[in-house]
Protein backbone atom coordinates (compact mmCIF):
# COMPACT_ATOMS: atom_id res chain seq x y z
CA UNK A 1 0.00 0.00 0.00
CA UNK A 2 0.82 3.90 0.17
CA UNK A 3 1.16 4.06 3.67
CA UNK A 4 3.28 0.52 3.62
CA UNK A 5 5.71 2.57 0.86
CA UNK A 6 5.91 5.93 2.98
CA UNK A 7 7.15 3.51 6.47
CA UNK A 8 9.48 1.96 3.97
CA UNK A 9 10.85 5.31 2.57
CA UNK A 10 11.02 6.89 5.69
CA UNK A 11 12.56 4.22 8.00
CA UNK A 12 14.62 1.87 5.59
CA UNK A 13 17.79 4.09 5.55
CA UNK A 14 17.70 3.95 9.62
CA UNK A 15 17.41 0.17 9.78
CA UNK A 16 19.56 -1.00 6.84
CA UNK A 17 22.66 0.16 9.30
CA UNK A 18 20.89 -2.46 11.93
CA UNK A 19 20.91 -5.00 9.27
CA UNK A 20 24.51 -4.80 8.05
CA UNK A 21 25.56 -4.74 12.22
CA UNK A 22 23.96 -8.13 12.27
CA UNK A 23 24.48 -9.70 8.62
CA UNK A 24 27.20 -11.57 7.32
CA UNK A 25 27.47 -9.36 4.33
CA UNK A 26 25.51 -6.86 2.48
CA UNK A 27 22.77 -9.32 0.42
CA UNK A 28 21.86 -10.83 3.66
CA UNK A 29 21.24 -7.41 4.98
CA UNK A 30 19.00 -6.54 2.29
CA UNK A 31 17.48 -9.62 2.58
CA UNK A 32 17.09 -8.89 6.45
CA UNK A 33 15.86 -5.76 5.51
CA UNK A 34 12.97 -7.21 3.53
CA UNK A 35 12.17 -9.60 5.96
CA UNK A 36 11.76 -6.57 8.65
CA UNK A 37 9.49 -4.65 6.74
CA UNK A 38 7.51 -7.64 6.12
CA UNK A 39 7.11 -8.14 9.83
CA UNK A 40 6.56 -4.85 10.83
CA UNK A 41 4.09 -4.73 8.27
CA UNK A 42 2.08 -7.56 9.47
CA UNK A 43 2.43 -6.72 13.39
CA UNK A 44 1.78 -2.70 12.90
CA UNK A 45 -1.63 -3.47 14.59
CA UNK A 46 -0.02 -4.85 17.45
CA UNK A 47 1.80 -1.56 17.96
CA UNK A 48 0.26 0.08 21.32
CA UNK A 49 1.81 3.64 21.80
CA UNK A 50 3.80 2.24 24.50
CA UNK A 51 7.31 3.78 24.06
CA UNK A 52 8.78 5.24 20.41
CA UNK A 53 7.97 3.71 17.48
CA UNK A 54 11.39 3.96 16.19
CA UNK A 55 12.22 1.92 19.10
CA UNK A 56 9.32 -1.06 18.30
CA UNK A 57 10.82 -1.25 14.72
CA UNK A 58 14.42 -1.13 15.46
CA UNK A 59 13.96 -4.18 18.10
CA UNK A 60 11.75 -5.90 15.28
CA UNK A 61 14.87 -5.42 12.88
CA UNK A 62 17.74 -6.84 15.45
CA UNK A 63 14.86 -10.05 15.72
CA UNK A 64 14.73 -10.30 12.44
CA UNK A 65 18.13 -10.92 12.13
CA UNK A 66 19.05 -12.73 14.86
CA UNK A 67 16.21 -15.46 14.12
CA UNK A 68 18.54 -16.34 11.04
CA UNK A 69 21.02 -17.26 13.25
CA UNK A 70 18.81 -18.97 15.96
CA UNK A 71 17.73 -20.89 13.00
CA UNK A 72 21.00 -22.13 12.23
CA UNK A 73 22.33 -22.90 15.90
CA UNK A 74 25.41 -20.46 15.39
CA UNK A 75 26.24 -20.67 19.01
CA UNK A 76 28.34 -23.23 21.07
CA UNK A 77 28.06 -24.09 24.77
CA UNK A 78 31.18 -22.71 26.55
CA UNK A 79 31.88 -23.55 30.07
CA UNK A 80 31.30 -20.12 32.11
CA UNK A 81 34.98 -21.04 33.74
CA UNK A 82 36.64 -19.67 30.79
CA UNK A 83 35.41 -15.72 31.21
CA UNK A 84 38.28 -13.39 31.40
CA UNK A 85 36.99 -10.01 31.35
CA UNK A 86 39.79 -8.72 28.37
CA UNK A 87 39.46 -5.01 28.30
CA UNK A 88 39.85 -3.61 25.00
CA UNK A 89 42.72 -0.54 25.06
CA UNK A 90 41.90 1.72 22.43
CA UNK A 91 43.64 4.92 21.48
CA UNK A 92 41.65 6.67 18.21
CA UNK A 93 44.79 7.89 17.29
CA UNK A 94 46.04 4.74 16.06
CA UNK A 95 42.90 2.73 15.66
CA UNK A 96 40.18 4.33 12.91
CA UNK A 97 36.32 3.70 13.58
CA UNK A 98 36.10 2.45 10.17
CA UNK A 99 39.05 -0.27 11.16
CA UNK A 100 37.53 -0.91 14.62
CA UNK A 101 34.08 -1.71 12.66
CA UNK A 102 35.35 -4.31 10.35
CA UNK A 103 37.19 -6.18 12.38
CA UNK A 104 34.13 -6.02 14.64
CA UNK A 105 32.29 -7.34 11.18
CA UNK A 106 34.73 -10.19 10.99
CA UNK A 107 34.13 -12.17 14.07
CA UNK A 108 32.74 -14.94 14.29
CA UNK A 109 28.79 -14.71 13.99
CA UNK A 110 28.40 -16.32 17.61
CA UNK A 111 30.85 -13.73 19.58
CA UNK A 112 30.24 -10.47 16.94
CA UNK A 113 26.15 -10.90 17.34
CA UNK A 114 26.65 -10.99 21.07
CA UNK A 115 29.24 -8.08 21.07
CA UNK A 116 27.20 -5.72 19.08
CA UNK A 117 24.22 -6.62 21.44
CA UNK A 118 25.82 -5.86 24.51
CA UNK A 119 28.81 -3.06 23.68
CA UNK A 120 26.93 -1.35 20.74
CA UNK A 121 23.12 -1.70 21.59
CA UNK A 122 23.44 -1.63 25.25
CA UNK A 123 21.18 -4.53 26.31
CA UNK A 124 21.94 -7.00 29.40
CA UNK A 125 23.16 -10.82 29.01
CA UNK A 126 19.49 -11.99 30.22
CA UNK A 127 18.06 -9.89 27.19
CA UNK A 128 20.83 -11.50 25.04
CA UNK A 129 19.82 -14.70 26.28
CA UNK A 130 16.47 -14.69 25.30
CA UNK A 131 17.10 -13.13 22.00
CA UNK A 132 19.41 -15.75 20.83
CA UNK A 133 17.71 -18.91 22.79
CA UNK A 134 21.34 -19.48 24.91
CA UNK A 135 22.12 -19.00 28.38
CA UNK A 136 23.67 -16.20 29.93
CA UNK A 137 26.75 -17.97 30.87
CA UNK A 138 27.13 -18.63 26.66
CA UNK A 139 26.24 -14.78 25.93
CA UNK A 140 29.14 -13.67 28.80
CA UNK A 141 31.94 -16.30 27.61
CA UNK A 142 31.07 -15.22 23.68
CA UNK A 143 31.28 -11.53 25.04
CA UNK A 144 34.76 -12.85 26.61
CA UNK A 145 35.60 -14.05 23.37
CA UNK A 146 34.72 -11.32 21.18
CA UNK A 147 36.83 -9.39 23.08
CA UNK A 148 39.98 -11.46 23.38
CA UNK A 149 39.92 -11.70 19.56
CA UNK A 150 39.16 -7.95 19.13
CA UNK A 151 42.00 -7.48 21.21
CA UNK A 152 44.60 -9.95 20.07
CA UNK A 153 43.62 -8.42 16.46
CA UNK A 154 44.72 -4.96 17.38
CA UNK A 155 47.60 -5.53 19.37
CA UNK A 156 48.67 -7.69 16.04
CA UNK A 157 47.50 -4.31 14.39
CA UNK A 158 49.71 -1.91 16.46
CA UNK A 159 52.83 -4.45 16.31
CA UNK A 160 52.71 -4.31 12.48
CA UNK A 161 52.45 -0.47 12.53
CA UNK A 162 55.30 -0.39 14.72
CA UNK A 163 57.42 -2.72 12.51
CA UNK A 164 56.77 -0.20 9.06
CA UNK A 165 57.78 2.55 11.17
CA UNK A 166 60.98 1.32 11.61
Amino acid sequence: TKAQGELYKLYASKLFPICLKYSRNYAEAEDNLQDAFLTIFNKIKQYKNAGSFEGWIKRITINTALQRYRSEKVFDIVPENIIDDAEIDIDDEDISLKYLLQIIQELPDRYRLVFNLYVLDGYSHKDISEMLDINVGTSKSNLARARQILKQTIENYRTQQHLQSL
